[in-house]
């Protein structure tokens, strides 16, 4: 069989991460291998896209309306849950879509569906305590500028 013949082996997707199975050597790294993913994931996935917009405008709500910084920090944790549960759907869905392929199992939805209804039960969660937490204070403001 001649070098045109042989499978060639396909470039590693990325020639930096070849590596990735080994432990970190150092904090550093650990720390720069879970900034790649939170890129990642911010880069690939519309739907953590807007839930960073949208926690943005939430906790900058929730600080120009002068709320107790028990308030803000209750806003903030639910905000992390729901991020943080949207970057372990991203990596549940890339493992399951590794094991699978292209083609389709019944799991793998059950898996891919479970991954992001828990991120769903967070968001609503999130969006319930911040209702309870902001629309008070915001309709209290609306009526004292333009009340009767």
């Amino acid at each position: 069989m001649s070098d045109l013949q042989k499978p060639q082996k396909p470039p590693a997707p990325n020639a930096r991460r070849d590596q990735a199975w080994k432990v970190a050597p150092n904090l550093f790294i650990s720390f720069r291998y879970a900034g790649a993913g939170l890129v990642h994931t911010f880069l690939t996935q519309r739907n953590f896209r807007v839930h960073t917009v949208v926690a943005i405008i939430v906790l900058s709500w929730s600080t120009s309306l002068h709320r107790p910084a028990l308030e803000v920090a209750l806003v903030g944790i639910t905000i992390g849950i729901v991020l943080s549960l949207e970057l372990l759907n991203t990596a549940i869905e890339s493992i399951v879509d590794l094991t699978v392929g292209k083609n389709y199992h019944d799991l793998a939805k059950v898996a891919k569906d479970c991954a992001a209804a828990a991120v769903l039960m967070a968001a609503i969660i999130a969006v319930l305590v911040g209702s309870v937490l902001l629309i008070p204070p915001t309709w209290a403001l609306l009526l004292d500028r333009w009340g009767p």
